[in-house]
């Protein structure tokens, strides 16, 4: 059906939760709502519609949904006209009911209903009804067709990187996981889809894509399409694109030739993310994931023997049922044993539907709170270390664009750049001393290390006057 727009341009506003995933898809909304005369902004009060793109992977996540949910009550109440919507992990979950628990609330669309948001919205409009979709659709084609990330979305300054979905939904049904049950069953785009996009995105100036999935590693596994290994080195071959990541491995899946494709692709960066959870073979089996701790620390070690420089980064969830104090030891020293680079880590959270909400050796929440303070003083400190021993060295930075800080500070002598290392380190660049300007935006420069902290490295562009400040 051909959607008839309003040619006067109107402003949306994206609030997106969660995972790299939900990301590329506000990157999907943004793109299908430009054929309605949207434009992405980041001023709230400027919106003509409202869209939080929701997580629920845990109950924390899932309530700061609600939170703000609640937030836009009296912004509608103010602005009567203005669209409220709800996407995502949530809005797949609760359906109808998230239009019964809030009435200001105008549509609701699931994680496979992306593509039908110019005709839910022209029904919001013209009919003035309220929407719940959450329908799911067994073919990946029916929900991304004509659904492309899109560089000339937003009214701010240019993006240099962007997200490729290369497939969505999960088989694995880790006992504690929701994702199967919010996203579907595993699906995997074609390989000439996915290329398409990255091409359209290298052509619009696009210099870093990640490809992203739940289980990147079982890419192609169902549609005898071509394997993982093959699209990442197909997508390193697309001009223009300097520096290519994916995101989530799985570590049961990961192969010796995606090992090895570290070393034999250039473009492809230093880092990445695999998820060990637990460090406790009890643990592993209880949550369904399919290794050992041996199997994991097998393939850590083949990482870091063949590329010494790799970032490794990692997901633990701690204080799941019936994990005691010597399992959680376990983890600790599994964490000690790698020195991750960073890790993501939550305190357990029974999700629905999930086999290990049932459990019946649920952990008190005291205890889950000092285990995760506990670990993460201990990542924190492996983090800093690591980072100082960054300094001195060079390393290739992609600028990315300002730092939060002069977008706050703009116009003063604080202003600096930002951009990130293959392995993915965060690196700011003093804009002043070092006479960086957004035509550098987008390109790779050599910077030498000159301070660390735990959150970033603070560089210089080689040949140029160091700080002294």
């Amino acid at each position: 059906m051909e959607i008839q727009v309003d040619k006067q341009e109107k402003y949306i506003f994206i609030e997106t939760f969660g995972c790299q995933m939900n990301e590329n898809d506000s990157e999907r909304i943004a793109s299908v709502l430009k054929g309605m005369n949207y434009r992405v902004t980041d001023t709230i009060d400027k919106a003509d519609m409202i869209i939080l793109n929701t997580c629920s992977i845990r109950d924390k996540a899932e309530q700061k949904v609600y939170s703000a949910l609640g937030r836009l009550k009296k912004i509608k109440l103010n602005k009567p006209n203005l669209i409220v919507g709800v996407g995502g992990c949530v809005a797949q979950q609760e359906g109808e009911k998230l239009l019964k628990r809030a009435p200001h609330l105008d549509v609701v669309f699931g994680t496979h209903n992306i593509h039908r948001l110019p005709t839910l919205i022209k029904e919001v409009n013209i009919k003035k009804n309220r929407i719940a979709a959450t329908d799911f659709y067994n073919s990946i084609e029916d929900s991304f067709s004509d659904v492309y990330a899109d560089d000339s979305l937003t009214d701010e300054s240019k993006r240099v990187k962007s997200f490729v979905a290369v497939m969505r939904g999960c088989d694995n049904f880790c006992s504690y996981c929701i994702v199967p049950y919010v996203r579907g069953r595993e699906l995997s785009r074609r390989s000439k889809d996915v290329l398409a996009d990255v091409n359209r995105l290298a052509e619009s100036g696009i210099k870093e894509v990640t490809l992203v999935g739940q289980n990147v590693n079982s890419y192609g596994n169902k549609n005898q399409d071509i394997s993982f290994s093959e699209l990442l080195q197909t997508v390193c071959k697309v001009n223009g694109i300097e520096r290519v990541r994916f995101i989530t491995s799985h570590p049961k899946d990961l192969s010796e030739e995606l090992i090895n494709l570290f070393g034999d692709e250039e473009k492809l960066c230093r880092h990445i993310h695999l998820p060990v959870q637990s460090g406790a073979n009890i643990v592993l089996e209880r949550m369904s994931r399919g290794y050992s701790r041996e199997d994991y620390l097998n393939k850590i070690y083949k990482l870091k023997q063949l590329y010494s420089d790799i970032g490794i980064t990692t997901d633990v969830i701690v204080g799941f049922p019936g994990e005691n104090e010597s399992q959680f030891l376990e983890t600790m020293s599994l964490v000690k044993e790698v020195e991750f680079d960073n890790i993501f880590s939550f305190k357990y959270s029974p999700r629905p539907e999930t086999k290990a909400a049932a459990f019946g050796d649920q952990i008190p929440d005291s205890v889950k709170e000092e285990r995760l303070r506990i670990l993460q003083d201990a990542q924190r400190e492996i983090t800093l270390s690591k980072n100082k021993a960054m300094v001195g060295k060079i390393v290739d930075v992609l600028i990315e664009g300002r730092s939060k800080v002069a977008k706050v500070k703009k116009g003063t002598n604080n202003n600096q750049f930002t951009g990130r290392t293959s392995c993915n380190k965060v690196v700011n660049i003093l804009e002043q001393s070092f006479g960086l300007t957004d035509e550098d935006i987008g390109k790779i420069l050599q910077v030498r290390v000159e301070r660390a902290s735990y959150n970033s490295l603070l560089g210089v562009v080689e040949n140029q006057m160091h700080f002294s400040g």
